[in-house]
């Protein structure tokens, strides 16, 4: 950086002419002039000197006191914390033909004062349009699916991508987040009705399963109590003990049907000796 804008440094004839002047009204108002030449710079700041229109060698100066000749020196003030800002949404059309408003927040830093000075008229605006700009290439390229489920893909990619751009600025993007992804109204309405045929096709499949292990283990039982005609008769009683204690009023009490047979195989001689 030194080399490309320091290599010549020349303010000619008439510079040196001027700062001589410059040094001669400092001596004679002395000591009222240090208050136009002494310049303090916070912790987090940079100043950038330019002496009669060129950069003065040495870099930003700061933190702390720094030194201009006034009338021939201008000094422009760099912050160098981190800034956050909102990009806009965006309306992107996504690679399966899909328009969504996409917002995101970019965190972004200055890290050579002097290039983001001599380099772009506005760092920060610059920093902002090509975000917004980035945004839509980068999502563009995406599909609807991907950008609900690879947001954080899709954040590092764009934050390689800008600190790419901006390096030539001085400027150091650290990180890009994707806000919220907006759906249009209809295609909210579509991907709910897709959602809930698809958990009611599941509850059907795992309600179908559920009959099919019931009616295994029902045979399965029925075949254990075909085996002992006892057992079934503990089964009533299990089933009338249940009943009794939730003291109900009506109790069902089941009977075989072997039983119902032998009462018609005795009506039918009765009523076929009346005749």
């Amino acid at each position: 950086m030194d080399d490309k804008y320091g290599s010549d440094t020349s303010i000619g004839c008439c510079g040196y002419i001027l700062v001589v002047l410059s040094m001669f009204m400092i001596i004679i108002t002395f000591p009222v002039a240090l208050c136009m030449c002494i310049k303090v710079v916070q912790e987090y700041e940079r100043a950038v000197i330019f002496r009669l229109g060129r950069l003065v060698t040495g870099g930003a100066k700061g933190p702390g006191l720094f030194f201009i000749i006034p009338c021939i020196d201008s000094y422009t003030k760099v912050d160098l914390r981190t800034v956050s800002f909102d990009v806009p949404p965006q309306e992107i059309l996504s690679k399966d033909s899909v328009t969504v408003a996409v917002d995101a927040v970019v965190y972004y830093r200055v890290q050579n004062a002097t290039v983001s000075i001599t380099n772009v008229e506005d760092a920060a605006r610059s920093t902002r349009l090509l975000a917004a700009t980035t945004l839509r290439n980068v999502l563009g390229t995406h599909n609807l699916s991907e950008m609900l489920a690879e947001r954080e893909q899709i954040s590092h990619s764009m934050q390689m991508s800008l600190d790419e751009a901006t390096d030539p600025w001085g400027v150091k993007v650290e990180r890009v987040e994707i806000k919220d992804v907006r759906l249009p109204v209809q295609l909210q309405r579509a991907m709910a009705a897709e959602a809930e045929a698809a958990r009611e096709a599941r509850a059907k499949v795992i309600a179908a399963e559920g009959e099919q292990k019931a009616s295994r283990a029902l045979k399965e039982a029925a075949d254990v109590i075909s085996e002992s005609p006892a057992a079934l008769q503990l089964r009533y009683l299990q089933t009338l003990n249940t009943i009794s204690a939730e003291k109900n009023s009506t109790i069902v009490f089941p009977l075989p049907i072997e039983m119902m047979r032998g009462f018609g195989m005795q009506a039918a001689p009765t009523h076929s000796a009346h005749l």
